[in-house]
């Protein structure tokens, strides 16, 4: 069954029909072995843990000030 996006009561029932087995058993096995090539090909590196921090900082919209209450004031 060929993959189509979900517009009607059809197409929702047939979308269903592809998560039961033995179609889930090969999509899961699908999914495991691209899993295992990608992370062989295109390995993720952890990231600093300072950036990461940063990046996260930036994304909400915090300052350092923002911080205080967790790790305290900044030494003079």
């Amino acid at each position: 069954m060929p993959l189509k996006p979900i517009r009607n009561d059809d197409d929702y029932e047939d979308a269903l029909l592809l998560l039961k087995p033995p179609e889930a058993d090969k999509l899961d096995f699908l999914a495991t072995l691209i899993d295992a090539y990608e992370a062989g090909r295109y390995p993720i590196d952890l990231p600093d843990p300072i950036d990461a921090i940063l990046f996260r900082m930036k994304q909400q919209g915090l300052s350092p000030k923002d911080l205080e209450p967790i790790r305290g004031r900044k030494a003079a």
